[in-house]
């Protein structure tokens, strides 16, 4: 094997059981892996500079092909079900081994630096992979280790090999199809193979710190955050994709901590990564300017965006490769953000809902065990046309606000969350970026004006002694008045022309949310339990 680059790892890619591979690239710098991915036709650069990637079939990520191996270490602290689904150690290793043999004489690129902005909990990763691009992506969304000597030190605690061109065979190997995302957290390692989707690797690692962090009293969430005048002004924005969490984030009047994974110590937020991953599909310069600014920037990769061959200028309104166009980049292509990624306690927790069902008011103040319901319940909607059988909307309950990234039981996150909202006297807010006046096909999605309004209102404290009425169906909290927001649209049944066809509506989506809820109640305070909505 050749080693090149001029940061290599005194750790090499033997310890991992590599060996005769063709050339070793370390750590190479942003250009450097432009060029090589240019070179090996992985991508090509568009007009300005950032690099458009195809990740040919999958265009987001394959929650089926992930497995849990069943392990002696972790099997005790799983929740195995339909996320978190076990396979053998046999049959972990079995592939293992012929993804170490896929490698002889194959060119691999390693990316060594950190998941974790504070100190205390920082984990050590390398991400092995053959693809250039899925190196640069790595180094766009972890911490990296600028100091020479310690990356020559650099030892992984946990590590990830990506290999997308190398396929299972599913009756031999026991996963579900040739792609897989298999996880042994006795060996601290992550195995990926048929899938060139770059958020598996960025996912695969956010579930390590989700499993060993908690252990540690760190509360791990799937979420933004961001603070006002200073640090102690922190706001998390918990939600599922397509919910908002990175573009409401991303406000110019406060300074961005980071766009995605957060950990809540006894010393406040802090970040997990050192980079954003935004959706792009339809982005607005005028309403989400920094984010659109990125992808005219250097660094930037852009996943299955459209580009014009003749110009290699990009389009952002074309879906027609997926909706789930997205643009990977270093944190620091923001203006506004802090690239320490570290803050105080949250004085704000906001759970973001894309409700295409139409029921939920925009925006709601919740109790501490309303909190810990719509936590557990993690609910947003998914919209006719975005699957394949969908024709109407449908319910999306994740716990967490982040099931498939969440290898142990929710009890265990819940719980956290719950102590540190009453230790540091956080308040909770549910806030629908869905529809109003009517579902998905016949009303319209919440102009993002009005919820930028409604979030700085919370924010800035124009809330605190406001006056609040209580809505029928879920019992939430809704504001009266919030300054630059009709008043007609806090409450969504004021929205809809017909009343009563609102009304079946909200039946139905309490319905889907009792039923959901149902896999909790063992486990739940009576507390939490009537703090649900009630069937009417």
């Amino acid at each position: 094997m050749q080693n090149f680059g001029a940061f290599v790892s005194k750790c090499g890619v033997e310890n991992h059981g590599i060996r005769n591979a063709g050339v070793v690239y370390w750590n190479l710098p942003t250009p450097m892996l432009y060029e090589q991915a240019i070179h090996r036709r992985e991508g090509v650069m568009a007009h300005l500079g950032p690099l458009i990637v195809s990740t040919g079939d999958h265009t987001g990520r394959s929650p089926n092909d992930k497995f849990i191996v069943e392990e002696p270490t972790s099997e005790k602290d799983i929740w195995w079900g339909k996320v978190n689904r076990p396979i053998s150690q046999e049959k972990f290793d079995n592939l293992y081994r012929r993804i170490i043999a896929y490698m002889q004489n194959r060119d691999i690129f390693v990316f060594d630096g950190h998941v974790g902005a504070d100190a205390r909990y920082q984990m050590p990763v390398r991400v092995v992979t053959e693809y250039a691009w899925h190196s640069l992506f790595s180094r766009n969304m972890f911490i990296r280790e600028l100091d020479p000597e310690k990356l020559k030190d650099h030892v992984p605690e946990f590590t990830v090999i990506d290999m997308p061109r190398f396929h299972a065979e599913p009756e031999f190997d026991g996963t579900r199809s040739q792609t897989f995302i298999l996880v042994d957290f006795g060996k601290r390692l992550v195995i990926i193979g048929g899938t060139e989707y770059g958020g598996e690797i960025k996912k695969s690692i956010f579930s390590a710190m989700n499993y060993y962090l908690p252990k540690r009293g760190v509360l791990s969430m799937h979420c933004s955050a961001n603070y006002g005048q200073n640090k102690d002004d922190v706001a998390l924005f918990f939600g599922l994709s397509g919910t908002g969490k990175t573009t409401l984030s991303n406000d110019p009047r406060r300074t961005l901590i980071g766009d995605d994974e957060h950990g809540w110590s006894d010393d406040g937020i802090f970040n997990f990564e050192g980079g954003c991953y935004a959706k792009v599909i339809r982005l607005d310069a005028q309403g989400e300017p920094e984010i659109y600014h990125t992808t005219r920037m250097f660094g930037t990769i852009l996943e299955n965006v459209v580009y014009d061959s003749a110009t290699h200028r990009i389009n952002l309104d074309d879906g027609s490769r997926t909706e789930n166009t997205r643009a990977s980049y270093p944190i620091t292509h923001i203006p506004g953000a802090d690239p320490a990624g570290i803050g105080g306690h949250p004085k704000h927790v906001l759970f973001l809902t894309a409700d295409a069902f139409g029921v939920l008011p925009p925006i709601a103040r919740l109790t501490k065990a309303q909190a810990m319901y719509h936590f557990l319940s993690g609910y947003t909607a998914k919209v006719a046309g975005t699957e394949r059988g969908i024709t109407e909307p449908q319910p999306n309950f994740s716990v967490c606000f982040g099931a498939p990234f969440m290898p142990l039981h929710p009890g265990v996150y819940a719980k956290l969350l719950g102590e540190k909202i009453d230790k540091h006297e956080a308040k909770v807010w549910l806030v629908n970026t869905g529809w109003t006046g009517g579902p998905y096909g016949t009303g319209n999605r919440m102009k993002l004006a009005y919820t930028r309004a409604m979030v700085t209102a919370v924010l800035e404290g124009q809330l605190d002694d406001g006056e609040f009425a209580t809505e029928p169906y879920f019992g939430l909290q809704i504001p009266k008045y919030i300054p630059g927001v009709p008043e007609e649209i806090l409450d969504p049944r004021h929205t809809w022309a017909d009343k009563d066809a609102y009304d079946a509506q909200a039946r139905k989506l309490v319905g889907m949310f009792i039923e959901n809820f149902k896999q909790f109640e063992d486990g739940v305070t009576s507390e939490i339990k009537a703090a649900g909505p009630k069937a009417t």
